[in-house]
Parts: structure tokens; sequence; C-alpha cells
């Protein structure tokens, strides 16, 4: 992966644990080692729903873990809490 500067970098990241040529544990555990996307939130959003899943997935790095089928408000919920956090943070 590649660095991105701050215009590029996203807010939030949802993402799919199973995904076509990478897992998306691979792709959490390599955002988390890159200085420039390390801290960006993000949400596994996925039919797995193992207790052993959810473990892994927090392991790699995972701040939610949301399972299918899942409702729009609840998503949106989700997705809400750790936008507000940053921005409270910035002081907005």
């Amino acid at each position: 992966m590649t660095s991105m500067d701050e215009a590029e970098r996203p807010a939030l990241i949802l993402l799919d644990l199973l995904l076509p040529g990478m897992n998306g544990l691979e792709i959490c555990r390599r955002l988390r080692r890159e200085k420039s996307t390390k801290t960006i939130p993000i949400i596994m959003v996925t039919a797995k729903s193992f207790e052993t899943d959810f473990a892994n997935a927090k392991a790699a790095g995972v701040d939610d873990y949301v399972t299918k089928p899942f409702s729009v408000t609840k998503l949106l919920e989700r997705i809400d809490s750790p936008l507000r956090r940053a921005d409270e943070a910035a002081g907005c």
C-alpha cells in the first residue's frame, strides 16, 4: 500500500471480510501498519458471525464489526459514533 496525503485520507473505512484476492483481515492489517491510515476507524461488514471471526477481526485492528443482514439505521449509528468522536477531538 502506498501512503496517502490528508486530502485523500478517508474519515472511515467500511470493509468486507470476504473479498476476492485478499481478505478483509489482511487489508486491515496493512492499513494499521501504514502511518497515514493506522488511525482511520475501520468497520468490518460481513456475513461471518462466529465469535472467532469477530475475535480475529479485533486482533487485526477492526474498530467495529457488523454482521449481515443489518438494518441501515444500525449501520449508520455505528458509522456516526467514530465520526462524531473524531470531530470532537478535532474541535469541530
